[in-house]
């Protein structure tokens, strides 16, 4: 890991087995060097009964590919994904994901964030496959995604491939700027527009932060994304 301007390259792999009636819980983060070129990958195998929850949040890097796949090996499985892009300048910020549920009765909640400002560009490519045997399937994958510059854009596409018949399953995709009433009623309250788009901004991202159960590595966090934010814009 850099933290300095250095070129560096890194290709991580990371593997993780769930056994029956197990639980993990798995949180990633990225902030290398603004030079730097980083690809991830993670596969997870979850067995019967089992549950996974991760939280992934990428700060770093001039360019980032994150790969994570999850694979269902039993019935009555639980997947909790999250994740956060939060880039600004010229850094590109790239996840794909892919569940894949093969028994019935798994339930897969995925929600992940990008706020690009700068001329930052950020992808999100979400599959969720539901296969033939895997009836009683709950699904569900949201993309929210945070423009704080014209120059910035983002390319999200989340996927549902359904081939059971007894299934709740829904995704969706939302891109936007700030919200101009919000931003107009904290000014009512006395902040200034800057220190407003800044605290509404955070609020966008401490949803993933939040999550994480680690107190020391959630207030570290949130100091880099307070830091992250207020320079975001212009950078």
């Amino acid at each position: 890991m850099g933290f300095g301007e250095e070129v560096t390259f890194t290709n991580g792999v990371t593997e993780i087995v769930v056994a029956e009636n197990a639980s993990v819980r798995h949180v990633r983060l990225q902030r290398e060097s603004a030079g730097a070129f980083h690809i991830g990958t993670c596969g997870v195998r979850v067995a019967r009964d089992g549950r996974y929850a991760s939280v992934s949040v990428a700060l770093g890097a001039r360019l980032s590919r994150y790969n994570l796949n999850v694979a269902q090996a039993g019935v009555g499985t639980d997947f909790e994904i999250e994740g956060l892009a939060l880039i600004g300048g010229r850094q590109l910020a790239d996840t794909h994901s892919f569940v894949d549920h093969a028994f019935p009765h798994g339930r897969s909640r995925q929600l992940h964030k990008c706020i690009a400002g700068g001329a930052a560009h950020a992808v999100f490519n979400g599959r969720i496959l539901v296969q033939p045997g895997a009836q009683r399937t709950d699904s569900a994958q949201q993309s929210r995604s945070l423009l704080l510059t014209e120059r910035a854009h983002v390319d999200t596409k989340p996927q549902l491939e359904i081939f059971a018949d007894d299934v709740k399953c829904a995704h969706g995709a939302t891109v936007g700027q700030l919200d101009a009433d919000q931003i107009f009623y904290l000014k009512s309250r006395g902040l200034s527009e800057p220190v407003a788009r800044d605290l509404l901004t955070f609020a966008f991202a401490a949803e993933i932060v939040e999550r994480i159960r680690v107190p020391s590595l959630v207030q570290r966090l949130q100091d880099l994304v307070v830091r992250q934010t207020q320079h975001k814009e212009s950078r």
